[in-house]
């Protein structure tokens, strides 16, 4: 298949009243996939979301050994419990993709899974930190090589006699955390988390959902999970609901489109990943939530969120970053066009996405003529109501990340900038965005390889 070179955009988006169905969520859709691979039985998985990093995910398994198949729209997993992966070969060789989560959980799984695993990604995906799961995991017993390297391509060295550790995690990353309790799942003994900054809850709900031992209890400040590990999972039937980070694109270019109205159903309303929507409405953003109902396949919450254009006031946020880590570039956007300074704190996971996106972000705002500052843990944004487009062309080399690409977008079609976006990716997490976008009415140009 033909990769895209890039996207021009010479035009301003009018406005548009549609109703419009976003793409499966990918952070459920892939633990769906790993946890489907440690339960016992057939796992039905439905709207799965077919992109590249899940994809990725599903052939990653099966090089483990693990049975999936594809059965009218519906993903079958057959699980055959914990630490059942097989491999016939030496050192099993797995490659990732893009997908940090996968191959961060993933990392759990195999660390209390004895054999060697040789885990590599693409371009990208190899230069991210790594090392944020290799402490936690050597803790409780498995080894990576080359010793004191923290990015991929690495070899993993499963044990057969994890021992369960008391792990903090002060990072607010759901990664770390989540593969830490995938590897609490092998794990005998009491497994605990003190989650110092709250992040996705994701694998918590899960978890639950399969009746693993895990149980939360809320700290003055964070949260203490503890796991006993184990314990034989069972097998779930699981409806994967659309992607609330996705629908934020759509989100933020209806608030910033006179006379828009767009309506998402079924959307993940998991409070850890509706922040944003918080955020949004903290600026004046008109957004409702109806239909607000907890899915009995999931144990997600999934709603109709219903957004109008806008006239928004700037925003200063510090708490609970790690809850809109992936809405940090469309929120950036949004400060942009919104008269007024704005300020993001404690912004610093930004730099181990795939970019360094508050920094990819700046370039981005700064070429539009928009005043904005940034150091390692902060981004300040002098935004604006009163866009002037003549004679601007934005250039963005977004170095594949599918978040920068999306927000660039959203920007040009919002302002009418003339932009020009090299190495436009979306497919890892949004396959569907430019004929979705296309839909809604924007005038996109895009030239293949």
């Amino acid at each position: 298949m033909k990769k895209i070179k890039f996207v021009l955009i010479n035009k301003k988006i009018g406005k548009f009243n549609k109703i419009v169905k976003v793409a499966a969520d990918k952070s459920l859709s892939l633990r769906a996939l790993m946890l489907g691979s440690q339960c016992i039985g057939v796992s039905k998985i439905k709207n799965l979301l077919e992109s590249e990093d899940v994809l990725n995910c599903l052939k990653a398994l099966r090089t483990l050994g693990v049975k999936i198949v594809k059965d009218n729209n519906i993903y079958l997993v057959y699980g055959n419990g914990l630490n059942s992966f097989r491999s016939k070969k030496k050192l099993t060789k797995i490659f990732v993709g893009n997908s940090g989560t996968t191959a961060r959980l993933l990392s759990g799984l195999l660390s209390t899974q004895p054999g060697k695993y040789y885990l590599h990604g693409d371009e990208s995906m190899n230069k991210r930190d790594m090392s944020r799961i290799i402490e936690p995991l050597e803790k409780i017993g498995c080894f990576f090589y080359p010793k004191n390297k923290t990015t991929l391509p690495l070899i993993i060295e499963g044990t057969s006699m994890p021992l369960a550790q008391k792990h903090i995690e002060k990072k607010g990353s759901a990664q770390i955390k989540s593969s830490i309790l995938f590897s609490a799942l092998s794990t005998p003994g009491v497994t605990t988390i003190e989650e110092k900054k709250i992040s996705r809850n994701h694998t918590e709900i899960f978890l639950n959902k399969i009746s693993a031992d895990i149980k939360i209890k809320k700290l003055k400040k964070g949260n203490l999970i503890s796991l006993k590990g184990q314990k034989n999972l069972n097998s779930f039937n699981y409806f994967v609901g659309s992607d609330p980070s996705s629908a934020a694109f759509l989100i933020a270019l209806t608030l910033l489109t006179p006379g828009a109205k767009l309506t998402i159903h079924n959307v993940i309303c998991n409070a850890t990943r509706i922040k944003y929507i918080k955020i949004l409405k903290k600026m004046n953003a008109k957004i409702k939530i109806k239909n607000l109902k907890k899915d009995s396949n999931s144990g997600e919450l999934l709603g109709s969120v219903i957004t109008y254009s806008s006239s928004l006031k700037p925003i200063n946020i510090s708490k609970d970053i790690g809850t809109v880590i992936d809405e940090l570039p469309i929120l950036f956007v949004i400060a942009s066009l919104t008269k007024g300074i704005s300020k993001f704190k404690s912004i610093s996971e930004l730099a181990h996405k795939e970019s360094s996106r508050a920094v990819e972000m700046k370039k981005i705002l700064i070429q539009a003529g928009i005043k904005c500052k940034n150091t390692k843990d902060s981004m300040t944004i002098y935004g604006t109501d009163k866009i002037n487009t003549i004679n601007k062309l934005i250039l963005v080399k977004t170095k594949g990340d599918h978040r920068i690409s999306m927000s660039s977008v959203i920007f040009s079609l919002a302002t009418g900038i003339q932009t020009k976006i090299r190495n436009f990716e979306t497919d890892t997490s949004f396959p569907g965005f430019i004929s979705l976008i296309k839909n809604l009415g924007a005038k996109i140009e895009i030239k293949k390889n």
